[in-house]
């Protein structure tokens, strides 16, 4: 059995074990604190069926994909900026680590305030939830790249413009990819957080109803959503990785 498939099989076995045992536990706890594995899939089913789901996973997806768009293109070029001229960095540092340090949710009311409680504010939100880790990455990746490539591109005669485009900022395309991973879990988490506070719409607004209705069954069928949607993004963003630093596949492979 190859390395792979064997990695895939023990996920296997232990997603069943933790299904078994939830399925059996659950059926031994009050339907209102607790529930199990059929009772969640025959309400994702119900869900599915009546298009409640599907009508409120697209609003929570549209939040997210606009959010990630401009975390990406906004985190990115910042990262690099801070990283090539010391004097930005030294400029803005205490702003961009008092910020990443503050905790994001304090700030959701007075985003409501100044933005209201339709798409936009939801979009600042989990743009602030996002942009940090891939701006961070993105500046410690550039920051780390290999003095001899660069000193070997140099030796060579390297324009400033083909240094960057060839050497540096492939070079931190992992420290990038991994920013985006973080940045993933935590826009899941500030786009629920923004579905509390905002319109009613989203995945975030369908666990309050149903918490609500003590509608337990349905209330895990979000959350299971969100969980499902988390490991698709991570491992999409962890394939794009491997596409545009196709070095990486070997250290891949060796996992």
């Amino acid at each position: 059995m190859s390395p792979r498939a064997r990695a895939w099989t023990i996920r296997g076995v232990s997603l069943a074990v933790v299904l078994v045992a939830w399925e059996l536990y659950g059926r031994s706890v009050n339907p209102i604190l607790f529930t199990y594995p059929t009772a969640v899939l025959e309400a994702f089913l119900e869900l599915v069926g009546n298009g409640e789901l599907g009508s409120y996973l697209g609003q929570s997806l549209q939040v997210l994909g606009i959010s990630l768009v401009i975390a990406v293109a906004a985190g990115v070029p910042l990262g690099v900026l801070l990283a090539r001229f010391p004097a930005v960095e030294i400029a803005t540092d205490l702003y961009v680590n008092a910020l990443y340090a503050t905790p994001m949710v304090a700030l959701v009311p007075l985003i409501v305030l100044w933005f209201g409680v339709g798409v936009p504010a939801k979009v600042v939100i989990v743009v602030l939830f996002m942009i940090f880790p891939i701006l961070i990455n993105t500046q410690q990746g550039v920051k780390n790249v290999d003095r001899g490539l660069l000193e070997v591109a140099r030796s060579f005669c390297s324009s400033e413009r083909r240094l960057w485009g060839d050497v540096v900022l492939p070079s931190a395309v992992p420290f990038i990819a991994a920013g985006v991973r973080l940045a993933i879990g935590r826009g899941l988490v500030g786009m629920v957080i923004a579905e509390f506070y905002t319109s009613i719409a989203g995945l975030g607004y369908m666990i309050v109803r149903h918490a609500n209705a003590f509608e337990t069954a349905k209330l895990f069928v979000p959350i299971v959503v969100l969980m499902a949607l988390g490991v698709l993004l991570v491992q999409g963003a962890r394939s794009l990785e491997l596409r545009l630093a196709p070095w990486q596949r070997r250290a891949a492979a060796d996992r």
